[in-house]
């Protein structure tokens, strides 16, 4: 789960640095001017963009063919929240409920949704069809989308700014769209695959200077910066860190700012802040916020950039290494050594374009910094301090994965192809054979390193059917309205399968604890579900062990502690691994249960609301 950095901070840099920018005479060769026609959409275009669409879609094919059942493996526990994130925030729209905060799980103290990764840019628009069609559908169109226009944004900055092969501008957007580190966040973080508005900004500032209407600009720059906040903040603040030393050491030549520049930017910063300063005030001052996470070190071993991506065609064929990684869905350096020493290549040779010089700077230090606060190389510390830790107890970036800033050299790494394949394109000689040569070996380079890297479609399962007694309204029976179901075991961040159940159930009942990062003690410091209670801890070490303790007295009483601060109205087991066990536990904590339908259920009502 990742936790939410504030958007003022980000856009102030992107005032600061934009400005810093539009004052330097080379910026002309950072932004040049849209060539006349190159505007317009072409066939070559409609083709890239179907190209990326149709990737996406394969990629995803599994979850397509099962919209209701379908789960990707390698997302672990991760699909089952951002489903149940999708599906409250549509609840919360159908009954007039609030959008950022939920008590729903985590029952009585509930979910401060801005804290978490709900993404209500996405979620809300969304809702109908999620309301319709379920939240595997809104899940899987997300993440679809996500990859398919990130990929297309990328090509329309390149296409219309950077080069203007339209070949050249397909191979570098694609690979931002469909780099390893992305395919990894691709399995579980829709947060990271939405990255379509990053060029999106970029294609505004660089028009800025020449905008015949810089108030208006500058409006849509503000709500552009607001949507990116409120689809993925992380993201944001990982690209304007990375970029910012190339750009401020252009500032200091500046020479002037235009006006037109700081009218832009001073509107679309009054207007972002002035969108974003409720949602930032609840995400960090709201009920159920928190300061900050300690992760602990994540930085990237030196040998992850040099590893083959388990998603990956060379993953088929040679062996991966996941032990670089903390799991699958963090392969942020994963590239490659060939990709790696071409990029070493391309920056040498490249190193008179200014743009090409930007994007070999941001590679290099997003790479940098992603190593962390001690350089390790293969899992093993050196001893040598990593650049990160002049940033790691910085506000903000002290709750930040170090390893992910690593993603920020992706569309670095995607503008030095899109820049070497248009020069080599651009290659005139009077010796033909000359020319027929570099593009055949440059087209047999990009082969050798990008061939292995291409993504292979996601491992797809049909998940357990929710049980009847949720899905046939039986529940009912035993919970009213704005009460808690406990199941048992009780849901934590590595076992969410009953978000699925409430969300089947129609949201009708409150479960405690779940999956989502909240405060944890009087410190405020974030943490991943909710801190145990005595009896939650009992039934997960069942469930667990498989092992049924003896249960005294002292376990009772915390039994009927726990169910009142739940507000429980059931205690609820379904069919599944440990029943056995769990279910001689819950005949010792509360008495013999009762079976209905397919699940066996303790009413405990009169044990947390007892007769007066």
């Amino acid at each position: 789960m990742l936790w939410g950095v504030g958007a003022c901070d980000p856009l102030a840099a992107i005032v600061v640095l934009t400005e810093a920018l539009a004052g330097d005479p080379l910026v002309t060769d950072l932004a040049p001017a849209v060539r006349p026609g190159r505007g317009s959409v072409t066939g070559s275009d409609v083709l890239v963009v179907a190209g990326y669409l149709i990737a996406s879609v394969l990629l995803y094919a599994g979850l397509w063919r099962d919209l209701d059942r379908g789960y990707l493996v390698a997302s672990d526990q991760d699909q089952n929240l951002f489903e149940w994130l999708f599906a409250a925030q549509a609840h919360a729209l159908q009954h007039g409920g609030p959008l950022l905060f939920s008590d729903l799980q985590n029952a009585p103290l509930g979910v401060n949704l801005m804290a978490n990764t709900a993404l209500p840019a996405l979620a809300v628009p969304l809702a109908p069809v999620t309301l319709a069609l379920g939240p595997t559908a809104t899940w899987t169109l997300v993440l679809t989308g996500g990859l398919a226009g990130t990929a297309t944004a990328w090509y329309w900055l390149f296409s219309r700014h950077v080069v203007t092969s339209r070949a050249a501008a397909a191979l570098g957007a694609g690979f931002c769209g469909f780099a390893p580190p992305v395919i990894s966040h691709a399995k579980a973080h829709p947060n990271f695959v939405v990255a379509f508005l990053l060029p999106v900004i970029v294609i505004w500032l660089v028009r800025l200077p020449s905008a015949a209407r810089p108030v208006l600009h500058g409006v849509g720059l503000g709500l552009l910066v607001t949507l990116q906040v409120l689809i993925g903040e992380e993201i944001l603040l990982i690209a304007v860190t990375a970029t910012a030393p190339f750009v401020i050491g252009l500032a200091v030549a500046r020479r002037r700012v235009p006006r037109t520049v700081v009218v832009g930017l001073g509107t679309g910063g009054v207007v972002a802040c002035a969108l974003l300063a409720y949602p930032l005030w609840w995400q960090f001052f709201g009920q159920q916020s928190y300061r900050n996470i300690d992760h602990g070190p994540r930085g990237n071993p030196l040998a992850a950039f040099g590893a083959r991506p388990s998603q990956s065609v060379g993953g088929l064929f040679s062996e991966t290494s996941p032990h670089l990684a903390m799991n699958p869905t963090e392969e942020n350096a994963y590239l490659g050594w060939g990709l790696v020493v071409l990029v070493a290549v391309l920056a040498v040779w490249l190193r008179h374009d200014l743009v090409a010089r930007m994007a070999a700077t941001t590679a290099g230090v997003a790479a940098v910094l992603s190593l962390g606060a001690e350089v390790t190389v293969d899992g093993r510390p050196t001893g040598v301090p990593g650049p990160w830790a002049l940033l790691s107890e910085l506000p903000l970036f002290e709750s930040v994965l170090e390893s992910r800033m690593a993603l920020a050299a992706v569309p670095a790494v995607g503008c030095l192809l899109a820049l070497a394949t248009q020069r080599v394109l651009d290659l005139r000689s009077d010796r033909r054979l000359v020319t027929v040569s570099a593009r055949a070996a440059w087209s047999v380079a990009l082969v050798a390193v990008l061939l292995p890297l291409v993504p292979i479609p996601f491992e797809t399962v049909s998940r357990a059917p929710t049980p009847a007694f949720f899905t046939s309204g039986e529940w009912r029976r035993f919970a009213d309205p704005g009460r808690t179901i406990v199941p048992a075991p009780l849901p934590r961040p590595g076992r969410a399968e009953a978000l699925r159940w409430q969300v089947d159930a129609g949201m009708g009942f409150a479960l405690p604890q779940g999956y989502f990062v909240g405060p944890w003690g009087e410190d405020r410091v974030g943490g991943y579900g909710a801190a145990p209670r005595p009896s939650s801890a009992l039934l997960d070490a069942v469930a667990t062990t498989g092992a049924a303790p003896a249960v005294t007295d002292a376990d009772r009483a915390a039994m009927a502690d726990d169910l009142r601060f739940w507000r429980a109205d059931a205690v609820v087991l379904a069919d599944g691994p440990r029943q056995r066990e769990l279910h001689a536990t819950l005949s010792e904590l509360l008495g013999p249960g009762r079976r209905a339908t397919d699940a066996w259920v303790w009413d405990v009502r009169g044990v947390t609301r007892p007769a007066p």
